[in-house]
């Protein structure tokens, strides 16, 4: 086997120049495949933490897909909003640490706006207990002094080309700013400033434009059932006069003393008599809905297959396409008393070590990949690419490709082991 082995390693290295092109595409095709498998755990895994740190989400009793995706991704609307107070009798629970209303309905050139207030910027979290950071300026302060202050999205801020100062209008309802009459703003009387420019998360929140509660709340004194009433404006100062308390938010987001609790003041929350509540764990729900959207994961996993595919294709071309021109050496081997077994041996072996060397380099390249572009992939499009030891399922790939490579090398060795003797000697023209 020793002498096989070192016959193998010594006729490869004569033809290093082709055999090197066929371990570089054994290696990009390892790399590819590779890489594919961790974006496509990596997607699924920042997709379930598109909210992190938060325990449970509250909102009107509903499903808890559609729950998730208006207070969490700011799709759709919610069918029914909760009152103020309900949120805060929730907060009074023993078991609950902090929580955080939202109200959702506005937009900005079809972007959502979030009304909040400014401890959602400590507390709402993503990807691995990431908290939000403030790219340029500062949270809005969340007085009737800044009472029309905005936080932006980097998404919106990039998309609409904003800085810090400038000045924007909302737009009522979740449809883009005016109509297709061409008209201005429906709340262009109350102006906004951009106080400060959230870094990219590559979650919804980098769509997002955040202002307070109470600055919802002025946007829509003039306003009922979801209408301007006719003749009536009050002017952005004039506003700060008027209670702004808000009476009704969309949702609410609940962080726990203790994860311990979080069935129990779920439970709670299902029995609250005041008004039909529903919470959610945002993991269990997002686990739902990507049941729901994740057919780009098994789009992934059908590219990863093609490409190991034509991969190992390449491979059994390359070795079938050169077996011509090593039908001279192959007739020695034979005329020296290597028997039709010793020839495929020897070409399996030679293939074996190409896939070997291939797989290798391609899991190094796979390494490097990930340690170079995970801050980028992270900041740009939020996908937490980390360097760690490899799953199971990215060693049953490795796995895999080496098995599959070693299958493909029979293909020229059962050629060989068929070529006579007299068929090496006088070769066809």
């Amino acid at each position: 086997m020793r002498a096989l082995l070192h016959l193998a390693a010594h006729s490869a290295w004569n033809r290093r120049a082709t055999l090197m092109l066929v371990v570089l595409s054994v290696a990009l095709a390892t790399l590819l495949l590779l890489s594919l498998e961790r974006m496509r755990s990596s997607v699924r895994s920042s997709f379930s933490q598109s909210v992190s740190g938060t325990d449970l989400v509250l909102g009107a009793r509903t499903g808890s897909v559609q729950l998730m995706l208006y207070a969490v991704f700011h799709i759709g609307a919610a069918t029914n909003n909760i009152r103020i107070d309900s949120v805060r009798a929730i907060g009074q629970h023993r078991a609950v640490q902090w929580i955080v209303p939202l109200s959702l309905g506005d937009s900005h050139h079809a972007m959502p706006v979030l009304g909040t207030t400014p401890e959602y910027f400590r507390r709402f979290q993503y990807g691995e207990r990431t908290a939000l950071q403030l790219a340029q300026g500062r949270a809005f302060a969340g007085t009737l002094d800044g009472l029309y202050e905005a936080v932006l999205g980097a998404e919106v801020a990039s998309a609409l080309g904003y800085t810090l100062g400038q000045s924007l209008t909302l737009n009522h309802g979740s449809g883009p700013a005016g109509t297709s009459a061409g008209l201005e703003p429906e709340h262009d009387d109350k102006p906004f400033s951009v106080v400060g420019i959230l870094a990219r998360t590559g979650t919804p929140v980098d769509r997002t434009v955040h202002v307070s509660l109470e600055a919802i709340e002025a946007l829509h004194l003039e306003w009922a059932g979801g209408a301007p009433m006719p003749g009536l404006k009050i002017a952005a100062d004039q506003a700060r006069k008027f209670d702004l308390a808000p009476k009704r938010v969309t949702a609410a987001l609940i962080g726990l003393k203790s994860r311990a609790a979080v069935f129990a003041v779920q439970r709670h929350i299902a029995e609250f008599a005041d008004e039909p509540l529903l919470a959610v764990l945002p993991g269990v729900a997002l686990d739902e809905l990507w049941d729901v959207v994740g057919i780009g994961e098994k789009a992934l996993l059908g590219m990863s297959a093609m490409v190991a595919l034509v991969s190992l294709a390449g491979l059994i071309a390359v070795v079938l396409a050169g077996l011509n021109e090593r039908r001279r050496e192959l007739a020695v081997l034979r005329a020296v008393g290597a028997g039709p077994r010793h020839i495929a041996a020897l070409l399996a072996v030679e293939g074996s070590l190409i896939v070997l060397i291939g797989a290798g380099l391609g899991a190094l390249l796979s390494v490097a990949f990930i340690a170079a572009a995970g801050p980028w992939v992270q900041s740009r499009f939020g996908i937490t690419l980390q360097l760690s030891a490899p799953t199971l399922s990215q060693w049953l790939l490795l796995g895999a490709i080496v098995a599959s490579g070693l299958l493909a090398s029979l293909v020229p060795g059962w050629r060989a082991y068929r070529l006579s003797l007299a068929d090496g000697l006088s070769p066809k023209s």
